[in-house]
């Protein structure tokens, strides 16, 4: 894992959430868009919350993602 693969996979976590139609999606929808592993999509959460393109909340037990 480095940082240029960080920012591929977020990328690919954000084209997902932005094909949405209401641009929020659940953990396992966003696993099923992208193929990628749970520590893979945890760090590209991380690059996004970071950069404040995202809000990350729980509903029904469940992580969900929401563009902002």
């Amino acid at each position: 894992m480095n940082i240029e693969s960080i920012g591929t996979w977020a990328g690919e976590v954000y084209k997902a959430l932005e094909s949405s139609e209401t641009r929020m999606l659940g953990l396992k929808q966003i696993k099923k868009a992208t193929k990628l592993k749970k520590d893979e999509l945890m760090a590209a959460f991380g690059w996004l919350g970071r950069e404040g393109k995202i809000a990350i909340t729980t509903n029904d037990e469940d992580i969900v993602l929401t563009l902002v």
